[in-house]
C-alpha cells in the first residue's frame, strides 16, 4: 500500500485518530478507579496520594528510557510495526493489572504500560511523515482533539464500569487496545519509505543520547523547557486529582468520569476547532503563549474553588491549555529532518517523562502535606520547626502549607514559567522562519 494513493492515505489518517481514541479510551477508563484501589490496599488517602504520585512516576521512568528507543527504532524500521507491537502489549498489560491481587502487581502493570504506551512517539512521527511542515499545527491539533475524545469516553465508562466492579475498567481497557491492534493490523500503511529510514544508533536511542538532537538549536533547546514545564504542571492531575476530587467535594467514580470528560470535551473542541483558525492569524508562537496563559489562570483557580460549581466553571480558562502543545509540537518539528521526526519525537517524550517522573512525586507529596492528616502533621512540624518565630510568619507559613489546593497552585506557576519562556524562545524561531522564507521564497516540489 502506498500513501501516494489518496484512499490508502485517508485509511492510514483514520487509522491513526481510531488508535489515539482507542488508546486514551483505555487509559481513561482506568482513571477514576486506579486511585482509589491503591487507596483500598494502603486504607489511607493521604497515602494514596503518596503512592499514587510514585505509580505515575513509574510510568514516566520507563517512558524516558524507552520512548528514544521506540523513536529510533522506528526511524529504522519504520512506523507501523512499532504502533501495532504497542498497542498489543498495552492489551496484554491491562489484563495483568485487572489481575492484580496487591501494589507489586500494579507497580508492574505501570511499568509495562509505560514501555508500551511510548508509542506516541510513533504516532506523532507517522503525522510528520504526512503532512507538509506548513500543516502540522493543525494536524497535531487533531491529533489532540482525538486524544481528548477518547478522554470524553474513556473516563465516563471507568465511572460507570467501576460502580460495577473496580477491577471490569482493566478488562475492557485490555479489550479496547486488541481492538486497536486487530484495526491495525488489517488497516494501516506504511508511512517511512525504506530510502528515508536512518540506521539504529544506541549513542541516539538512549535517553541521553538522545537530547542531544535538542542541543543542536538553541530554539529546540529553549522549546524542551517549555515542553518540561507543560508535562510538569500537566502531572497534578494524574498524580492527586482524583484524590483531591474525593476529598474536598465528595465526588465518587460517576462524578470524577464525568467532570473529565467535560474536560476532554473541551480539549476536543480547543484542539480540533480553534487552533488551525488561530494559527493562521497569530502564528503558532503567540497561539502557543495564549494557550498556556490560559491554563495558567485556570489551574490556579481550580486550586482556589471552595465549591465544586466553581472548580468546574475554572475548566473552561484551563481548556485554553490545549493551544499550546499542538503549536510547540509545530513549532520543534520544522527544526528537524524527515529522517529524525522519530528521534525528535523520542526526545520530546524523554523530555516529558523527566516531567513525569519528577511532577507526580512532587505534586504527591504536596498534597500529602496539605491535607486532612498529613495538613495536622504540617501544622505540627511548623510550630516545632519555628519555635520562637513571630506568629504573624508562622501563621503565614502555615496556611500556606496546609491549602487544600497548593498542588494546584504550584502547577500554575509552571505554566506561568513555561508562557514566559515560549514567548522568548518562539521569538527567535519566528525570526528564523522568516529568515529561511527570504533565502527560499518558492516551496520544494
Amino acid at each position: 500500500m502506498s500513501l501516494s494513493n489518496p484512499k490508502v492515505r485517508r485509511a492510514a489518517l483514520a487509522f491513526i485518530f481510531v488508535t489515539a481514541v482507542l488508546d486514551i479510551v483505555a487509559m481513561g477508563i482506568i482513571i477514576p478507579v486506579l486511585p482509589q484501589l491503591i487507596e483500598d490496599f494502603v486504607g489511607s488517602n493521604a497515602r494514596a496520594g503518596v503512592i499514587n504520585g510514585v505509580f505515575v512516576a513509574l510510568w514516566a521512568a520507563m517512558q524516558f528510557v524507552c520512548s528514544p528507543i521506540i523513536g529510533s527504532l522506528s526511524d529504522r524500521y519504520g512506523r507501523r510495526p512499532v504502533i501495532l507491537i504497542s498497542c498489543a502489549g498495552l492489551a496484554l498489560d491491562y489484563v495483568l493489572m485487572a489481575l492484580a491481587p496487591n501494589l507489586w502487581w500494579l507497580a508492574a502493570g505501570r511499568i509495562i504500560a509505560g514501555i508500551t504506551s511510548s508509542s506516541f512517539t510513533t504516532i506523532y512521527a507517522y503525522m510528520a511523515d504526512i503532512t507538509e511542515p506548513a500543516k502540522r499545527a493543525r494536524a497535531y491539533g487533531l491529533i489532540g482533539a482525538a486524544f481528548s475524545g477518547g478522554f470524553v469516553l474513556g473516563p465516563v465508562m471507568g465511572g460507570f464500569l467501576g460502580d460495577v466492579d473496580p477491577r471490569l475498567p482493566f478488562w475492557v481497557a485490555g479489550g479496547l487496545s486488541g481492538v486497536a491492534f486487530f484495526y491495525g493490523l488489517f488497516v494501516l500503511p506504511e508511512s517511512l519509505p525504506v530510502e528515508k529510514r536512518m540506521a539504529f544508533s544506541w549513542r541516539r536511542a538512549n535517553p541521553v543520547g538522545s537530547l542531544i538532537l535538542l542541543k543542536r538549536h538553541t530554539e529546540l533547546s529553549g522549546l524542551a523547557v517549555v515542553n518540561f514545564l507543560l508535562y510538569f504542571a500537566h502531572h497534578v492531575f494524574s498524580a492527586v486529582f482524583v484524590l483531591y476530587a474525593a476529598w474536598r467535594y465528595g465526588w465518587g467514580p460517576k462524578e470524577v468520569g464525568l467532570l473529565l470528560a467535560l474536560v476532554g470535551l473541551l480539549d476536543m473542541l480547543v484542539q480540533g476547532v480553534l487552533v488551525g483558525p488561530l494559527v493562521k492569524r497569530c502564528g503558532d508562537r503567540g497561539v502557543m503563549v495564549f494557550g498556556l496563559l490560559g491554563g495558567t489562570v485556570g489551574i490556579a483557580l481550580m486550586g482556589w474553588a471552595p465549591t465544586g460549581l466553581i472548580f468546574i466553571l475554572a475548566m473552561l480558562p484551563n481548556a485554553l491549555w490545549g493551544l499550546a502543545m499542538p503549536t510547540l509540537q509545530s513549532l520543534m518539528t520544522r527544526r528537524v529532518g524527515e529522517d529524525e521526526q522519530g528521534q525528535l519525537q523520542g526526545a520530546n517524550m524523554s523530555v516529558a517523562s523527566i516531567a513525569g517522573v519528577m511532577s507526580p512525586l512532587f505534586f504527591g507529596w504536596i498534597y500529602s502535606i496539605s491535607v486532612g492528616e498529613g495538613a495536622l502533621a504540617t501544622r505540627l512540624w511548623l510550630a516545632n520547626a519555628m519555635d520562637g518565630a513571630p506568629a504573624q510568619m508562622l501563621a503565614l507559613a502555615t496556611r500556606v502549607m496546609t491549602q487544600p489546593g497548593l498542588a494546584f497552585y504550584l502547577a500554575a506557576v509552571a505554566l506561568l514559567m513555561a508562557a514566559i519562556v515560549g514567548w522568548v524562545v518562539g521569538r527567535q524561531a519566528d525570526r528564523d522562519d522568516a529568515a529561511e522564507a527570504r533565502l527560499d521564497p518558492v516551496p520544494n516540489p
